[in-house]
């Protein structure tokens, strides 16, 4: 497998606060990969360093053979980074965003063709704050295609989401990455992590504290002799969810 990010010792420290701990990890080319961990584990300011937008204290990335250090301005062109909510003028219509930020990428951007692969192709009229939560998280996933990055990175993004907008967004993110675009995603929901990522990193107290497939990991703790309380059985709640309503996109 190839390498696509390469992470080395990497420290950041605010004064006496250190909030990542010499974490050492690489993301293949074409995985979902997670990172998981508690609020505060460090995950975010991690994120932040590889996406440029954060200063590190010490140690090496390497973003697709570009080494952060020297070309941090070409890397950047090679990365797609969800915004929040508030990154999005309330004035501009859908298609008029992707115009702009097209723009700021110096390069055209298709509005009718990434609004189709998230399923917003009959939103182009509509402005940000009119939509849905789970039609705003499927247009923020749009704009990081907009420069047809090799690398996307999405905090969290089925969080407050419904069963049928959050198992939707899942087939949306394994259509990116099927077309080979590889994915960084960062989740509260264990569930989601086990199901989408190929493989995980846990962090923990600005450490990482354990990488690998989800599965291995689950085997791992199997072996260790632990049992869950309750029978495991081979759906849940949300599935039966999922069966009762369907699956179709809803604008709700």
């Amino acid at each position: 497998m190839n390498t696509i990010i390469s992470v080395k010792d990497l420290y950041k420290t605010y004064g006496e606060l250190e909030a990542v701990k010499g974490i050492s990890f690489d993301v293949y080319e074409g995985e979902i990969f997670g990172l998981l961990g508690p609020n505060g584990a460090g995950k975010s300011t991690t994120l932040e360093i590889i996406e440029t937008l954060r200063q590190k204290t010490s140690g090496e990335v390497t973003v697709d053979g570009l080494n952060l250090d020297t070309s941090s301005e070409d890397i950047k062109k090679i990365i797609g980074v969800q915004l929040q909510s508030s990154g999005y003028y309330p004035g501009l219509n859908l298609t008029e965003l992707i115009t702009l930020f097209g723009g700021l990428y110096n390069r055209p951007a298709d509005a009718r063709e990434l609004l189709g692969l998230v399923n917003l192709q009959d939103k182009a009229k509509a402005k940000f704050k009119e939509l849905s939560g789970g039609q705003k998280q499927r247009f923020s996933i749009a704009t990081t295609l907009i420069n047809q990055p090799r690398i996307i990175f999405l905090d969290e993004p089925t969080t407050g989401l419904d069963p049928q907008a959050r198992r939707n967004l899942w087939d949306l993110i394994r259509d990116i990455r099927n077309k080979g675009t590889t994915v960084i995603i960062t989740t509260h929901y264990m569930d989601e992590a086990e199901v989408l990522c190929d493989r995980v990193a846990i962090i923990d107290s600005g450490k990482l504290v354990a990488i690998n497939t989800p599965g291995r990991l689950i085997d791992d703790l199997l072996e260790t002799g632990f049992e869950r309380k309750k029978e495991v059985k081979s759906a849940n709640l949300e599935d039966v969810f999922i069966q009762l309503t369907g699956k179709e996109w809803r604008d709700e």
